[in-house]
């Protein structure tokens, strides 16, 4: 079909190229350890607001400050890669695509998740489950010094699947409706929350209006996703029926409003037992178990969510190529 040519059809299939080209970067190279990634620039800009605005006392009146420490980091997060992208439009086409292509690529974390997540399954599958513990610490927030092999595979499984949402198919969502700007918006709000966002006696009045926007920003990604890795079950060769039972009836499963969502079709979809109770800076915390222990985990397990997080996202691409032309289309 012969399209007519005009500069928003003309930015919006650029764009979409942008996308696809970051992904597959990701794909192949990881994440971009020789560039300044801006992700390190947005977690400086949250504690110097930290610093700054949050009273050192831990009271009703940090809520706002909170809110306000919300609304300058996503500003400034959203507007310079929003300037950057529109200044590069001007000198070229071709400039603005490259730029594109690179922030979609610091914005996807897809390699970084899974590599991180394989680290610890061969060191489970060596039998070194000192090396297990101290690589699954990277990536979970929990206490991992007395974790059991069997709790540091539920651990990493469940973080791939947690983060499935936050590091791969939530960027791709709000890439494809605001282009990187609202990627970075995504981040900069995703970035807060695991900075400031906890119920902790620090945190629990100030780090309230990020841990609320990251639930909302969250909402609708995260049930896509656990429909995208329901779907993707087959292609897997994963239970997508025993997906959708534990989805159905453990998805509210945790303090999150969103956590659960893709931890039960991880769950479901492996026939294992997620969740339960963890050691958070040596406090415990009482969780409800999500899925069915149908079987021991396993650090196989690991690769299968790996493959089950990517399947999601390839779901997500799909679905935001086909948007994006369709859109294109109706111009």
């Amino acid at each position: 079909m012969d399209i007519p040519f005009d500069p928003v059809r003309r930015w919006l299939a650029l764009q979409t190229a942008a996308v696809l080209c970051g992904f597959a970067i990701d794909f192949f190279a990881g994440d971009p350890h020789g560039l300044p990634h801006p992700v390190a620039g947005i977690g400086r800009l949250v504690s110097f607001c930290d610093g700054k605005l949050r009273c050192k006392d831990a009271g009703k009146k940090d809520v706002f400050r909170g809110a306000v420490t919300v609304a300058l980091v996503t500003f400034v997060s959203t507007l310079i890669p929003a300037l950057l992208l529109i200044l590069a439009w001007k000198l070229r086409p071709a400039a603005c695509f490259i730029l594109d292509t690179v922030m979609c690529w610091q914005l996807i974390a897809a390699r970084q998740l899974c590599r991180e997540a394989g680290r610890v399954r061969r060191a489970l599958e060596a039998g070194d489950t000192e090396a297990a513990r101290r690589a699954v610490s990277m990536i979970v927030g929990r206490d991992t010094d007395s974790l059991a092999p069997s709790g540091i595979c539920r651990a990493a499984v469940e973080t791939v699947a947690e983060n499935a949402t936050d590091g791969i198919t939530a960027p791709l969502f709000w890439i494809f409706l605001f282009g990187a700007p609202g990627g970075f918006f995504y981040k900069s709000v995703n970035t807060m929350d695991s900075m400031i966002g906890y119920k902790s006696q620090k945190y629990l009045y100030f780090g309230r209006a990020a841990a609320r926007l990251d639930d909302i920003v969250n909402y609708l990604p995260a049930r896509l996703t656990a429909l995208l890795m329901t779907a993707a079950c087959p292609l897997c060769g994963l239970d997508a029926k025993g997906a959708w039972k534990i989805f159905h009836r453990d998805r509210y499963k945790h303090a999150s409003p969103n956590s659960a969502q893709t931890e039960s079709v991880c769950a479901g979809a492996l026939g294992v037992r997620l969740a339960g109770d963890a050691v958070y800076g040596g406090v415990l915390c009482k969780k409800e178990f999500i899925g069915d222990a149908l079987r021991e985990i396993e650090p196989k397990d690991i690769g299968r969510a790996c493959r089950l997080a990517y399947g999601a996202a390839f779901g997500m691409l799909f679905l935001v190529a086909l948007l994006r032309w369709a859109v294109i289309l109706c111009l």
